[in-house]
């Protein structure tokens, strides 16, 4: 094991959750590639996340899950992201969810229960559908074109979403939508098998392939008035710390591209050298600077997260705290990714290597919430207020 890792496992619980998705992850490795280049999330990968019981990590004890803290959450999916990325940011989502409606009141506890019960007995997975073309990102505060328009036993849907996440393999999607009879924008669980719901595979871009983030059609879906199961503003929800599983990702595919370089290195003897490139001193200066960024955004994105755990009365304060430890990390993930990259040389972007897809995978994380500049207007406006 990388001594890099060691700081960050405290105790036997630490270790029981990390060996839970050390597990996974190799599994999920073996078909990294194969996902990448069909552009869609395996689906022996997700039979390996449910029979792992990976997908409950984040139901209570009362449900039989796992209850894992946000430490615990980062622990897991940072050693998934070293198998796979893809697989590790897609099924954030889903555990992310399942976080977020345990720790708050944001649904009828029974519609709660029903769906916790359906993840913890048949494995069930979940995931918001809230980007659209028109809108982008919601953070950005964009109202759906989905609408949702009444009928006598509920409401029929009608729009597109992007960006959807393990579409095809969905048991129930999160939709948001703009509610008519309400004014407001509410969201709707729906079951997968809906009449009216199709998957248009459009995931064609650079990075992320493999978690088969397709656009979600829904073509006059009728739901029932119960499937309503939020409406924006009627709960107030705090800042979602289970985001933190973002730069979780990005710093676990950084650290798979600092292990193979440092492997790559150590291998690696030009017919010019007496020795191999990892005791030449740019090489090994380019190292320490992986070590160094890895370190410096990696003790930030837990010590957040532990001050999360222990102090739940300052989530609230935390708040800008969650938006800079993303930003941090996924800048320090894309930086370390480029080091390894120029260490393999030109063999980095040769597809016999992993290089070019790690390269190709972390600059996702730019483009996930929260954005930098939103980041740093927030913490600005903090300090100015502050102040």
């Amino acid at each position: 094991m990388f001594k890099i890792y060691e700081p960050f496992i405290k105790n036997d619980r630490h270790e029981y959750i990390y060996q839970k998705a050390e597990k996974v992850a190799d599994l999920a490795k073996s078909r990294r590639k194969q996902g990448d280049e069909e552009a869609d999330f395996q689906i022996d990968t997700l039979q390996d996340l449910k029979e792992n019981d990976y997908v409950t990590l984040t139901l209570s004890k009362e449900y039989g899950g796992e209850e894992v803290s946000l430490y615990e959450l980062l622990l897991a999916q940072e050693r998934l992201a070293i198998g796979d990325g893809a697989t590790a940011l897609s099924i954030g989502w889903h555990l992310g969810v399942m976080m977020e409606l345990n720790d708050e009141p944001l649904w009828d506890e029974d519609v709660y229960d029903k769906l916790a019960k359906e993840v913890s007995t048949e494995k069930k997975v979940v995931n918001r559908a809230a980007s659209e073309p028109a809108t982008g990102s919601p953070t950005r505060g964009g109202v759906p074109e989905t609408k949702a328009v009444p009928t006598k036993s509920g409401y029929k849907l009608t729009g597109r979403k992007t960006f959807t996440s393990m579409a095809t393999l969905l048991d129930y999607y999160i939709v948001s939508a703009y509610v008519e009879d309400r004014d407001a924008v509410g969201w709707f669980l729906i079951d997968s098998s809906k009449e009216g719901i199709e998957v248009d595979y459009t995931w064609d871009t650079v990075g992320m392939r493999g978690t088969g983030s397709h656009d979600l059609v829904l073509n006059e879906v009728r739901v029932s008035s119960e499937d309503l199961v939020e409406i924006q503003g009627d709960k107030k929800g705090g800042p979602k710390g289970w985001l933190l599983h973002i730069p979780a990702v990005y710093l676990g595919i950084a650290i798979a591209a600092r292990n193979d370089a440092i492997e790559f290195a150590k291998g690696f003897q030009p017919n010019s050298l007496d020795r191999p490139i990892s005791e030449v001193p740019h090489i090994q200066d380019k190292i320490g600077e992986m070590e160094l960024k890895l370190l410096q955004a990696r003790n930030f994105m837990y010590s957040v997260a532990e001050q999360w755990d222990q102090y739940p009365e300052r989530r609230e304060v935390l708040a800008s705290s969650l938006g800079a430890v993303k930003t941090v990390a996924t800048n320090a993930a894309n930086d370390v990714v480029d080091l390894a990259m120029r260490i393999a040389g030109g063999r980095g972007l040769s597809k016999s290597y992993p290089f070019e897809q790690y390269y190709r995978d972390v600059r996702a994380g730019l483009h996930n919430p929260p954005m930098d500049d939103m980041v740093m207007q927030s913490m600005a406006e903090a300090a100015i207020k502050e102040l």
